[in-house]
């Protein structure tokens, strides 16, 4: 069977996504309703992947691991084929999450009462992250039309004078987006005129769909690189959010000797055993198998668009450019988001994620996980269609 059709039983795996429903949603039982929330694939990672991993476990001693010239290399290499971005080895910076190192960042190169920028709707540790280390979180809510996302410059700017960081979502988590050239060079332009500092979350930069192309921000920043924090990972890319790994991309030297600092004093910047191991395969041998995903998630994507967007028209879905997640538009289902979150459950047996996780401007709005086998994706819309049709 192919690896993206076969149905995998994660329930009992201690997973978050199949195992931790009842306490999420609080409903007292969740066994049967299904799982389409969580940004985590149910697809099994590349086999070269599996097989690293396997031939690692022959040794029996699982010991404090380093990240070797190896593990950059094969980033580097895959960054200059997929992107056209040629990253330098020293470059390159390791953590165990795109979230811990932001955290990192900020807790860095801010102090507490900062300002920090984020446009929602998006990733909800955007803000709460900064909040949580008693930063200013200043909203600037993104333009929608008809499914498409833009950036209010006017707005932007505003909160940009006042602000220190600004976290970029590339490609925009949840909506979908890959960014243009011409709005990036706008965001280049007012970080440079207002000094401030930007977070490029680029977690999902290889989920790009067939007809866009990820442009690297600091590839594009020139001069300005020195502001820019990338944050990439195998992890989304190729299914792996267990293993832990992530990589930041810091052109100042600078800049990486802070950060280099605040890991010595914090004990951070390590790996398990596992992640170079992982990491290395995935971009030296992964490719062929991420080239097929993407076919793959084209093609859910379109079914749910057909088959969802015929049963329930008030449903308005927009195809996304990258990520596996999709952004339903249902407010003119004329339902609260309450409402809609219980017929998911109760009645159709499905989870979702809820719009306002996202911030305000998320309201009324759904995201859908399409990584899965077809067969189970087909049972989940019929689900929703179940409940919201």
């Amino acid at each position: 069977m192919n690896l993206f059709e076969e149905v995998y039983e994660r329930r009992k795996t201690r997973s978050i996504k199949w195992d931790l429903m009842e306490m999420i949603y609080e409903i007292e039982d969740a066994s049967e309703i299904l799982p389409l929330w969580v940004a985590d694939m149910d697809f099994p990672a590349p086999p070269p992947v599996i097989d690293a991993l396997k031939k690692r476990l022959e040794h029996p001693i699982l010991g404090y691991t380093y990240i070797d010239d190896g593990c950059k290399r094969a980033i580097a290499h895959w960054q200059s084929k997929r992107n056209d971005w040629q990253v330098e080895e020293e470059e390159i910076m390791f953590q165990s999450g795109v979230i811990p190192a932001m955290a990192a960042i900020l807790q860095v190169f801010t102090n507490p009462g900062d300002s920090v920028v984020v446009t929602p709707p998006v990733y909800p540790p955007f803000f709460s992250i900064p909040q949580n280390q008693g930063r200013k979180v200043l909203y600037s809510e993104m333009k929608e039309t008809n499914g498409e996302y833009t950036l209010d410059y006017e707005d932007l700017e505003e909160k940009f004078k006042t602000a220190t960081f600004f976290i970029f979502c590339h490609p925009h988590n949840p909506g979908g987006k890959v960014w243009k050239e011409d709005e990036m060079n706008e965001i280049l332009r007012l970080a440079e005129k207002h000094d401030v500092l930007i977070i490029s979350d680029e977690i999902h930069s290889d989920l790009v769909l067939k007809a866009h192309q990820h442009i690297p921000l600091a590839k594009l920043a020139g001069d300005q690189a020195h502001r820019i924090f990338t944050c990439i990972a195998p992890t989304k890319t190729f299914n792996l959010a267990g293993i832990q790994a992530s990589m930041l991309i810091v052109t100042d030297p600078k800049k990486r000797l802070r950060l280099e600092n605040h890991a010595a004093a914090n004990g951070t910047g390590m790996m398990n055993a596992f992640a170079p191991v992982a990491l290395q395969a995935a971009y030296e041998e992964g490719e062929a198998w991420l080239d097929e995903l993407l076919e793959v998630l084209s093609s859910n994507m379109d079914y749910v668009i057909e088959k969802l967007g015929a049963s329930i028209p008030s449903i308005k879905i927009a195809k996304p450019e990258a990520t596996y997640l999709m952004w339903l538009d249902c407010r003119d289902l004329g339902l609260e988001e309450s409402e809609i979150m219980k017929k998911l459950l109760h009645d159709g047996k499905v989870a979702l994620e809820p719009g306002s996780k996202y911030g305000e401007p998320g309201t009324g709005f759904l995201r859908l996980n399409v990584a899965c086998p077809r067969s189970m994706l087909e049972d989940g819309v019929e689900r929703i269609i179940k409940a919201l049709g």
